[in-house]
């Protein structure tokens, strides 16, 4: 679907008028209702009746928990382990954990708990689920090592296939959520994937795939009852009608807003913005799959056409930071060297190196073919396809040819198609306060999000070692040499560290906004 850039257009901005003409109708009905002598005090929600709407900018075309975060973010499934605000590992579903040896973990899990369908969560119900996961998700499979299990009572037994300390900080994963997998031979795969049954504080109502899911609390969590009767969570990729749906009332919450939206979101009295410094980096991730893209002089030129600078201030709006590496230097293991700057000459320099030369029409070519790049975006993070544009520009002055094909499911493309060269790309790189979960996922083979089949042998070795290694001081050293191969081998551009930004009403409460990115709708989220 094609959109005009940097706004919705006069008919979506009518309708946006009509709605919110609307919607001042129905609160003046309330009002005057309010003031009727039969009214009493229904001007203000009951207790029990509160419900709020979120917009999220993902797509969700179902509510498999071990292939989305969804049914985590929606309060519907939790994980055994989890991360406090200071991304320190907490119990959650398990009380607690201990290691017997180098590949044997125990696990007590909580009892007294029941799932939504009232059955009760024991090992063995936990043994299945992540048996379950282990299935759906290869990425899970890789991340737990499990060589085999064992449930007695409440207590679960972990041997996995090699030594493996950073367990208890995989089991955070979203994918780890446990749920009542005997329920779906019951209910069958597809109608569990849309409603799935957790241990959560809300369970499903009804789902509408990549459109809303609709949540109910779960009267009796474990935890005490949630604050909130229920929640409407819909799919929006569109960043200005997230912003609007915010703006005219109809969202409580909503998630991935453009920078240029704050200020106006700003001046709405009932409403505020969070921009939260993430663990998070926007890139360029270069496909080497392609013969153009094996030469670093090529993904060197690259990194120097890429304004960070400009990203930061122009498209950003100062809600970010240059990157110099994939993690933000407020971690130990950080990069200390300087953000690359834009360097039109440099960069043709370095592809004259490669053996590119300007033909007659200006255009960097080799062998008489220009130099011409596939660049994938998606907008589900409004901030990707500006950057995108700003870069085709970039490598436009240098004799580079971009061309921009945005979609909308980028890892499902990524992953069918293999004509592409660069892609706008964003990922939590830290999101447990340690940086094996971006070397394992996104930088060696088989990682979840390693869609250009990297395979770095000098940085392999080092993950394996970090794997294997349970003291900090020694996993901070080996993350650090992890970072100079990446510096040495390039197979990614790092832009920026973005802030997080959300559009909040003011009358949500017991809520705020996390680095891990993981915890939306909570048990103590509440409405004034």
């Amino acid at each position: 679907m094609n959109r005009k850039k940097g706004g919705v257009g006069l008919l979506s901005r009518s309708r946006f008028f009509v709605k919110r003409l609307l919607w001042l109708t129905v609160v003046l009905a309330l009002v005057v209702a309010g003031c009727s002598p039969d009214a009493g005090n229904s001007g203000h929600r009951e207790s029990g009746d509160k419900e709020i709407t979120l917009m999220f900018s993902f797509k969700s075309p179902d509510l498999n928990p071990h292939h989305t975060l969804t049914p985590l973010r929606a309060g519907i499934t939790e994980t055994s382990i989890k991360l406090d605000s200071d991304l320190q590992l907490k119990g959650w579903l398990a009380k607690d954990w201990t290691s017997k040896d180098d590949q044997t973990w125990e696990f007590i899990i909580r009892d007294g708990i029941r799932f939504h369908d009232g059955t009760k969560m024991d090992a063995a119900a936990v043994k299945a689920s992540f048996e379950r996961g282990i299935r759906e998700s290869k990425a899970l499979a890789n991340a737990l090592k499990v060589e085999s299990m064992q449930a007695e009572g409440q207590k679960l037994t972990i041997k996995t296939t090699e030594p493996h300390p950073s367990l208890p900080s995989e089991l955070v994963n979203p994918y780890a959520s446990v749920v009542q997998a005997e329920a779906e031979k019951k209910m069958g795969r597809n109608p569990f994937n849309k409603k799935p049954i957790g241990t959560g504080p809300f369970q499903v109502k009804r789902f509408t795939p990549n459109t809303e899911v609709v949540v109910e609390r779960n009267d009796h969590y474990w935890d005490g009852k949630p604050k909130l009767k229920g929640a409407t969570i819909r799919f929006n990729e569109d960043p200005n009608v997230r912003a609007l749906t915010l703006q005219s009332g109809e969202a409580d919450i909503a998630f991935n807003l453009p920078p240029e939206n704050v200020a106006s979101i700003q001046k709405e009295e009932d409403l505020k913005v969070e921009s939260i410094p993430s663990l998070r980096v926007h890139f360029l991730l270069y496909n080497q799959q392609k013969s153009q893209m094996r030469d670093l002089r090529v993904r060197r030129a690259l990194d120097h056409l890429l304004d960070r600078q400009s990203i930061v201030r122009d498209i950003m709006l100062g809600h970010a930071s240059p990157a110099n590496g994939p993690f933000t230097g407020e971690l130990p293991f950080s990069s200390k060297k300087a953000p690359v700057k834009k360097d039109v000459s440099k960069a043709q320099e370095l592809l004259k190196e490669a053996g590119y030369q300007k033909d007659s029409n200006g255009k960097m070519a080799k062998g008489g073919k220009p130099l011409t790049l596939e660049l994938v975006t998606y907008g589900a993070r409004p901030e990707l396809p500006r950057i995108a544009q700003l870069f085709q520009s970039d490598a436009a002055q240098a004799g580079i040819d971009v061309k921009i094909k945005t979609v909308e499911d980028v890892d499902s493309h990524l992953n069918k198609n293999e004509s592409w060269d660069v892609v706008t790309y964003s990922n939590l790189t830290a999101p447990r306060g340690d940086g094996a979960y971006f070397l394992n996922t996104s930088l060696v083979p088989e990682g979840s999000l390693n869609p250009s089949n990297l395979d770095l042998p000098a940085l392999n070795k080092i993950v394996d070692e970090l794997n294997a290694t349970d003291e900090m001081e020694k996993r901070t050293e080996l993350t650090r040499e992890a970072v100079t191969v990446l510096h040495q081998e390039l197979p990614h551009s790092y832009a920026v560290y973005p802030g997080n930004i959300y559009g909040i009403n003011k009358r949500i409460v017991g809520w705020t906004p996390g680095l891990e990115e993981y915890y939306i709708l909570t048990h103590t989220m509440d409405v004034e």
